[in-house]
Parts: C-alpha cells; structure tokens; sequence
C-alpha cells in the first residue's frame, strides 16, 4: 500500500484490493508455469474415465489443428486457477476480516474452508463416480456400425460444465448456513419446502447435465442429501437477538 494513503480511507482500500488481486493473478501464474510441462499429461489424467470405456480399436480425435496444443494449455489453466482456489480465498479473507466483527470471523472462517473442500469434493465425485458409469453408458448405447470417436475440445468443454455443476451444487450447505446465520429464511421455513426443494433438485440436475436420467439422478440426490446436510447444521447457525449481537460486538 502506498505511504501516502490513509488505510481505512478509499483510496487506501481500493489500492489494498489492487494489490490482493495482483497477489491472485501472480499465484495462478505461478502455479500455470509449474504445470506446464506437465499439460498432456494432466490432460490425459483428465481423458482416463472416457477412454477405459471406449470400443477397442478407437480413440479420442482432434477435428481442429490447433487442438492437441490448445486443449492440454486451457485444462492446465483452469487446473492452475482451482490449485490456487485456497490462496486466493485467503486473500479474500485478509481483506475482508478487518470489516468483520468477532463473532462474525468466528462464523465466517469454516465457511471459507469447508467450501473450499465441498467445492474439491464436487469435482473429485463428477470424476471418481459419476463419469465412469455415463462415459458407460453413452459408449454402450452407441447404435451398430457408430465408432465412437469423441474430439479433445468438445470433451474438454463437456467435462468442465460438469466439473462446475458439481462443484456449484456441492456448496449448497454453505448457501443454507449463510441465507439462515443472515436471516433471509429459517430452518422451520426449509423444511416446510422440502418437497419444492426435492423437486427443484430434479429440474437442476435436467438442467446443468446432459439429457439423460441417469446422470441428472447422479446430480440431483447429491443435491437433495447436501441440502438434508446444510438444513441440520443451521442450527448452529442461527441468528441471535438484535440486543445480544450489540453487546457482543461492543466488546
């Protein structure tokens, strides 16, 4: 921060936020540069669910010429950003706390952190489970005389969007604790909709995943038992009395 500027003015603050994002930009380019040499590789990790269920004899194509470069780089990238999810959160944080009062920090830090891992988890699930048993199932319905040859980009840009609905709908206990701890609804007022809730849970898994039952329902319960998980632990999360939160944040 620069010496002339007052820390708690705006100028102080919009050049500390300046400085944070830069730290963000530089860590991810840090990080990129340290995977490079490792794109195809990372790529290939990636192709793993995909290629242990293809027919013998076919493989993954490349319909663009600058695809085998670009595809492995823009994965590598992305990659580099959720690696350097943690620091940039940290940074968020820092600038953010002073703002804060205690009990506030107090409630905040395990959002910060648990979503995070539920952000980790949603990806490594999409990976590890659901796309082995849909790579499965779309090779095995494949009609006669089809090889099913699928291309770097499209792929790519397939699992991403599922990467990102798993991730998203994995932080939906989060999303509980926060709409309760501010007081935008309540526990009792959850789970009165939880039949709406279940249903809704459907129609979003209809939505951020192909067009088939069996990974929408891959989404979908996932959804539904994080909800079920979010909805128990609101109550931790509960909003004090107005008089109580004063007298906390006068000490």
């Amino acid at each position: 921060m620069s010496p002339n500027a007052n820390p708690n003015s705006l100028l102080g603050h919009l050049i500390e936020l300046r400085n944070r994002l830069l730290r963000c930009v530089i860590a991810v380019i840090l990080v990129f540069a340290a995977l490079a040499s490792f794109a195809q590789d990372i790529y290939h990790q990636l192709a793993k669910p995909l290629m242990a269920v293809l027919p013998e004899n076919s493989s993954m194509i490349a319909t663009d010429v600058a695809a085998p470069f670009f595809a492995p780089f823009k994965l590598t990238f992305i990659v580099a950003i959720c690696l350097a999810v943690p620091y940039i959160l940290l940074q968020v944080w820092q600038f953010i706390a002073p703002a804060l009062y205690r009990r506030e920090k107090r409630l905040m830090a395990p959002l910060v952190v648990s979503s995070t891992l539920l952000f980790y988890s949603g990806i490594a699930f999409a990976y590890f489970i659901v796309f082995p048993i849909i790579f499965g199932f779309f090779t095995s319905i494949a009609p006669e005389g089809v090889t099913v040859a699928t291309d770097i980009s499209n792929y790519l840009d397939f699992v991403l969007k599922l990467f990102f609905a798993f991730g998203l709908s994995f932080e939906i206990p989060v999303a509980i604790l926060l709409m309760v701890w501010t007081g935008v609804t309540s526990r009792a007022a959850l789970a009165e909709k939880r039949p709406y809730i279940v249903v809704g849970a459907f129609i979003l898994g209809m939505l951020l995943t192909p067009p088939d039952v069996l990974s929408q329902t891959l989404l979908a319960v996932p959804m539904w038992l994080l909800f079920e998980l979010g909805l128990a632990l609101s109550r931790f999360y509960q909003p004090k009395p107005e008089q109580q939160e004063d007298q906390e944040q006068q000490l």
